[in-house]
């Protein structure tokens, strides 16, 4: 990890900088793909599965049989663990539901407002070497509270056909059925134009490599709409001499196991805890089997000394972290100063694991400084706001003549003439 010793402000918008890990050929090769599933359907996913995936099937898609086969493989402990998780999840989800208000703006004016689910949504669950079983929770559980009628599920299989056991019983356990063994940018071009097996839906969700992400981006050009734009994992700390060195350690390097170009950042005013937490990493890090995409991941990350707390938070704000964790004495007081962050977890038992799996919260969140203008994962995710209007007589009585008066500055005489003829 790189250490800045107080950096000008002037510095602060280059240390901001993501890494980047863009290949010159991704988005040809992006657009191809998406462009033949688009065009032959199940047969070029079927061809893509086997050449990326090293899969070859006849059917896509997952029957009973193999969701009931693979819950007897998951350990009892995981399913203990899987199940207490949901319920945390659905808990703080199931508060996000609103009620319809409705609003009298004047005599024979009302207004309101009513969330309706999006009818058909697509989830995407990544496979590979850390098939995210906890991403089918944050993305099924709201979708199902928020009401949506047809919930399609994509996640890619190993070599012999099979779905990670644990993947298919979290399906199992929130009532997911409609499974299908397609992984990357594939799955995402099947769930956003359908194919003789996927149904099409109306809006994307899950997080993915480069290739996926891109897909994302290129199907939204459709019409087809995605939860948010997604990029490598990030965690940024703000700790202070109080903080626990090892704590502190161990968070950074739970988020640089996520990938190579994943980034965590430490700031503190504290220049003896920036030199034990690097004695903590170098210590830990050998311990966890991830050691080689840690490395990789730490050569993106840094070390950052400020003046003070509140100069931490506005280096945070400026950098609007996916996950940012307050490790302070005061950190509730510094919370309510965050104003761009994905989720923030505060004190010195708030690991952004929890997060991850199992505090409630969704994990799904914006990344590369999308949390500026993006939030995580809701239920609102999964619904449109549809706003109702009912006029009476009276109504228009009343409100008629002021939207004459507009409608005739702005020129539009056929506006006004829909409201005169009422009058």
């Amino acid at each position: 990890m790189r250490r800045i010793l107080l950096p000008p402000r002037p510095m602060w918008e280059t240390l901001c900088i993501r890494p980047e890990s863009e290949s010159a050929d991704l988005d040809d090769t992006v657009r191809g793909i998406v462009r033949s599933v688009r065009e032959r359907g199940d047969s070029a996913v079927l061809d893509m599965s086997a050449a990326f995936d090293g899969y070859v099937t006849e059917s896509l898609k997952v029957i009973p049989e193999e969701i009931t086969m693979a819950a007897q493989l998951v350990t009892e402990n995981l399913k203990d663990a899987l199940e207490k998780a949901k319920i945390n999840i659905e808990t703080f989800h199931s508060a996000q539901l609103t009620a319809e208000h409705v609003v009298d703006i004047s005599p024979g004016v009302r207004c309101w407002r009513r969330n309706v689910a999006i009818e058909s949504v697509g989830l995407y669950i990544p496979g590979g070497n850390a098939p995210l079983f906890s991403t089918v929770l944050m993305l099924a559980i709201p979708a199902i509270i928020a009401g949506c009628k047809k919930i399609v599920m994509c996640t890619p299989p190993d070599r012999n056909g099979n779905i990670n056991p644990a993947i298919l019983y979290a399906a199992l356990i929130t009532g997911i059925t409609d499974i299908y063994k397609i992984g990357g940018a594939q799955a995402i071009a099947a769930m956003a134009y359908g194919t003789e097996s996927v149904p099409r839906v109306f809006k994307i969700f899950g997080p993915g490599n480069r290739y996926v992400t891109r897909a994302k981006e290129l199907v939204q050009q459709d019409g087809i709409a995605i939860d948010l734009p997604a990029g490598p994992s990030e965690l940024m700390i703000i700790a202070d001499d109080r903080a626990n060195p090892e704590f502190i350690a161990a968070d950074l390097l739970s988020q640089a196991e996520h990938g190579p170009d994943s980034q965590v950042i430490l700031l503190t005013d504290s220049e003896m805890l920036l030199k034990n937490v690097i004695a903590e990493v170098e210590r830990q890090r050998h311990q966890l089997a991830r050691k080689d995409i840690i490395e990789r991941s730490l050569k993106n990350s840094l070390l950052i000394l400020l003046h003070s707390p509140d100069e931490c938070i506005d280096f945070s704000n400026t950098y609007a972290p996916e996950h940012l964790i307050i490790n302070t004495a005061d950190a509730s007081s510094l919370a309510e100063k965050v104003v761009n962050a994905g989720s923030v977890f505060m004190g010195e038992y708030s690991s952004e694991s929890a997060g991850d799996y199992a505090s409630g919260t969704n994990h799904t969140l914006p990344t590369n400084r999308y949390a500026r203008n993006y939030s995580g994962l809701s239920v609102e995710s999964f619904v449109r706001k549809i706003t109702f209007q009912e006029i009476t007589a009276e109504g228009i009585r009343e409100l008629g003549p002021v939207i004459q008066t507009m409608a005739s500055a702005e020129g539009l005489e056929g506006h006004k003439n829909a409201v005169t003829v009422r009058l």
